[in-house]
């Protein structure tokens, strides 16, 4: 018969609160961001700027749908730019993102240079 002493056992619950307590520090914060082209054509060389970083897309075609996760590092507005049919230049202000928000965005790319965003984020900016 295997007897484990009061110590070990102690050294073992500690050790496994130490391991508990570090994953419960570690939470990532991410959006999950979800570009939609509803522009009626194709867009090439999408990027959307948010604080600290970017991303995009050479090309995503009419009614195509393009995911993307990230996260945020210090607050502030995020962009649009992409170039539209004729070679046009678009450019959208959108909402003001901030440290630690988490959740979900939708960005429906619309004509005419418009752009809708849907966003399920906490904490709300």
């Amino acid at each position: 018969m295997t007897h484990v002493s009061a110590t070990h056992r102690a050294l073992f619950a500690a050790f496994l609160s130490a391991i508990l307590l570090a994953a419960a520090a570690c939470h990532s914060y991410h959006i999950d961001a979800t570009v939609e082209n509803r522009t009626g054509a194709d867009i090439q060389l999408l990027e959307v700027d948010y604080p600290s970083a970017s991303f995009g897309a050479d090309h995503i075609a009419s009614g195509a749908v393009y995911l993307y996760r990230f996260q945020i590092r210090g607050s502030g507005p995020l962009k649009i730019t992409y170039t539209g049919p004729g070679d046009k230049q678009v450019q959208i202000a959108g909402p003001n993102l901030v440290e630690r928000q988490q959740g979900q965005l939708k960005i429906i790319l619309l004509p005419v240079g418009k752009a809708q965003f849907i966003s399920q984020l906490t904490p709300a900016s």
